[in-house]
Formats: C-alpha cells, structure tokens, sequence
C-alpha cells in the first residue's frame, strides 16, 4: 500500500512536470482568477472579456490586436474535466436578447478555455509561425478567498475574533445574545449547534444583503453548494477561553472547524487558487462609497485580507516547473465606472488605488505587478450635461433595474483627494461631512452589435494588455 502511494505520487509529480515543460515551451497556458466580493460584476466580466476577444472590434488597448498579431480565437473545453463550465453562451445571450437582463451571480467555481492563435512579434515574426495561447480563466466567489486565512487560525482564535467584530454591531445582536448564553463546557447537544450555526448564517446573508463590505469567514455559509447541512457548515463562533474538554459543545464546533479547514479549504487551494498566475480583484467601490464611511472601511479591510491570500510574486521558469505557480499580475479593477461621468474616472482610480496601497504594496515588494483601474465590463449608460441652479452637472442616462424607466442621473462630485473619503472611513465617521454621494441600478443597454465587435465597455482592453498582453 505504502509503495502503491508512493508511486502514485511520483507518477502524478512526472506527470504536472511534464505538463508544465508542454505549457511553457508549446502552447503556453494563462490561467487567469476572476474574483470580487458579491455583487462586483465577475459574471459580466468574464462574459463580456471573452466575448471581446472573440470579436476584437473594439479592443485597441491589447496590443497584439492592435497590431494585427491574433488570427484567430475559439472556445474549447477546459482541462479541468470535473470543475463546471462557465456558461459563456447563456449568460452573452442574457446581456444580447431584445429585453436585455443581467445574468445570475457567481455562486461557485467555473472555467472556461479561450484559445488564441496569435503571432509573434519581434525578431521572431519572419522565423515562426502562429502559436496557440490558451486563456483559463477560473471564476470564484471572493468570499473563498477569505477563508484561506483560516488555514493558520485556530478555532479559540476564530471565535475570540469573530465575536469581537460583531459585539457592537445591530444586526448580529440576535446571534450575539445566543453565543453568549451557551455553555462551551455543556454536553454537546445537536439541536444546539444548528441553532446557533443556523442564526450565525443568518447574520451573514442578512449583511451581504444589506451591502456590507465586511465578510466574515467562513465563506462556504453563504455558498453552501452541495454541503447545506452537513456538519462541516454546523458550527459557529462560542465564546471559550480553555482547552476544549471531550464530549463538549466546544469540542465539537472545533472539530468541526478543523474539518472545515482540511476537507473545504485546503482541497479549493490545493486545486484551484494555487494554480493562478494571474487575477483580477473586481470591487464595487461606488457601492461602498454610496453607503458611507463604515462601508468603504469595511472595504478596505476585505481588501486587504483577499489579498494576503495570494502568493505575489515573479513566475520564473524553473519555480513554475518545480514549486507551482505565483501569482505575477494583480489588477484592481472597480466595477461601473460607467455610472459616472468619464470626466470623474480619474479620481474612481485614484481612490481605488489608495483602497488598495496597502495590499498592492506588500504585493509589489514580493515581486508582483499590481494596477488599479476604474472599468466598465458592460456599458449601460450614456453621458450627458444638464443645467441645474446655473451650473453645469455631468450626468449619465440609463435605464433603471427597478421598473425599466430611462433617467438621467448626477451621483455626486467624487473628491480628487482619496483621504477626504478615506480618512472618515478610518476614523468610524457615520456619514459624509460635505458631500452626498448616491448609486442607481442600471440595467443593460439593448445592445446592437456590428459584425466584429463585441459588447461595448470601459477600458476592459486596458484591462486584458494588463493581465494577458505581455504573454501574447
């Protein structure tokens, strides 16, 4: 049996080498995450990327379009034969169909294989010809991301935490109250420990509802999938302050920590995130500022807890073969830019960079490229001016999720110093001092495509030259 594994081992060590050698030297393989905190837009993204790489009509920004170097691109199926197919086709045709609807939400792992013929440029253009460059591009809920940092926690420390963060927050009290009556030394009792995961899963899918940037951990509360109501998910943070004792409520809510971290975390890292070598981190930022000071604070600090997640840093040749991937490129990307004005895309960049600093400078320091970027994966809105109490507002024109009426909008003048909105944020201010910011639902535009070109955007090819061009 034991030389059975071992040679199990070897053979599939043989066999990702040799894979790796194929990728690097033949058909180059991008494996390319997409992930944001809910409701950031990775579904329209994907669906909109690879539909403009598709059709490259209107993709300046990615230099080897630009300079005639793609022949040609196709969707082929994904390696990864047990991992869903992102389903590309239902969701173009949820943003193309004459009532045109946002399609579903990411809500668990996806791929989809892109592959590009493409020639080379350089010295190389007149001695080779086209090679293939696969795009895998890997679909998952940010919310996962979070939980990687359980791999180092212990449970006490987990709860100690968890309740911490929630003791001075209304909505969590109805959790809170019930933590605090149980008995971590009592006998477990089942009924127990359902109630208590079950009203602690309450608290989180309430905050996610509401528009809260502060995501707790455990992800896989929100998106159970197949494991609702298995024990894995039965568990909840209880106050305790010694070792836990047999047969207790503590014993079991840490056991069933610890396998929530060895069966539901560790098979996502080892199987998929680890395998990335370049990401991109959509953020609803107008979101966060539309809601105020506690909001884009709470945003900050997701961010930085999404990206200790990564390991950032150069992909040289030999660590790619023999160490696995690292994450080269990390792009912040926030979403909607075209609910403002492009006359105020600078200063949405220029915030989503200083939500970043902190992330993207430990990430830069470790090797990493990193940007931050204000996109629009599909424009629904149109600009235009309009006088108001004799001055001139910048406005855009869309059509309202709620009741399908076309509107004009103003959301406010956005700050061309980032500190007048993240110094409040810091300091627990309950609301903007000096200025209103608000945030409409668009839906998307009824779209009429010329033969060649995809969707239309914001600045999404800037975003490909970002991630993919320099492999192109």
């Amino acid at each position: 049996m034991v030389i059975s594994t071992l040679a199990d081992g070897i053979a599939r060590g043989v066999e990702t080498v040799s894979g790796r050698i194929s990728e690097t030297l033949f058909e180059p393989v991008i494996r390319l995450g997409v992930t944001g905190l809910a409701r950031s837009g990775k579904t329209v993204f994907i669906t909109s990327l690879v539909a403009n790489l598709l059709d490259r009509g209107r993709m300046p920004g990615l230099v080897a379009q630009q300079q005639g170097r793609i022949e040609a691109a196709f969707l082929q199926p994904q390696p990864d034969v047990t991992v869903p197919r992102f389903d590309f086709e239902a969701h173009l045709a949820a943003l193309t169909a004459p009532a045109p609807h946002w399609p579903e939400s990411t809500r668990t792992i996806s791929e989809l294989r892109l592959s590009l013929r493409v020639r080379p440029a350089g010295l190389l253009a007149g001695l080779q010809g086209p090679r293939t460059v696969h795009l895998d591009i890997v679909d998952y809920p940010g919310e996962w991301l979070l939980d990687l940092g359980l791999l180092d926690r212990s449970y006490q420390s987990w709860a100690q935490e968890t309740l911490s963060r929630l003791e001075g927050r209304a909505d969590a009290q109805d959790f809170i109250a019930h933590a605090r009556a149980a008995d971590p030394d009592a006998p477990h009792d089942e009924g127990v420990a359902r109630d208590l995961a079950r009203r602690f899963t309450a608290y989180l899918a309430g905050a996610r509802d509401k528009g809260s940037y502060d995501c707790i951990p455990p992800g896989r509360f929100l998106l159970p999938g197949d494991l609702e109501g298995s024990p894995v998910l039965t568990f909840a943070p209880v106050p305790v302050a010694a070792a836990a004792r047999r047969g207790t409520l503590h014993r079991e809510m840490e056991r069933r920590f610890e396998a929530y971290k060895s069966r539901v975390i560790k098979p996502f890292f080892h199987d998929h995130f680890a395998r990335i070598d370049r990401q991109v981190v959509l953020v609803d930022a107008l979101g966060a500022i539309h809601r105020g000071p506690r909001a884009v604070d709470d945003l900050a600090r997701s961010m930085t807890d999404i990206l200790s997640a990564f390991r950032p840093g150069r992909n040289a040749f030999l660590s790619q073969l023999w160490r696995g991937r690292r994450v080269e490129r990390i792009l912040f990307a926030a979403t909607k830019a075209d609910h403002l004005h492009h006359a105020q895309h600078d200063r949405l960049t220029a915030i989503m960079a200083a939500l970043t600093r902190g992330a993207r400078d430990r990430a830069q320091f470790a090797g990493a490229q990193t940007a931050a970027m204000a996109i629009a994966s599909i424009r629904a809105t149109t600009e235009e001016t309009r006088r108001h109490e004799g001055r001139d507002l910048l406005c855009v024109r869309g059509r309202l999720l709620e009741d399908g009426r076309q509107a004009a909008f103003h959301p406010g003048e956005l700050p061309e110093d980032p500190a007048r909105l993240l110094g409040p944020a810091r300091e627990g201010a309950g609301a903007w001092l000096d200025a209103d910011y608000g945030a409409m639902r668009f839906a998307p535009a009824t779209l009429s495509l010329a033969p060649g070109d995809g969707p239309p955007h914001i600045r999404l090819d800037r975003a490909a030259q970002f991630l993919i061009g320099d492999r192109l």
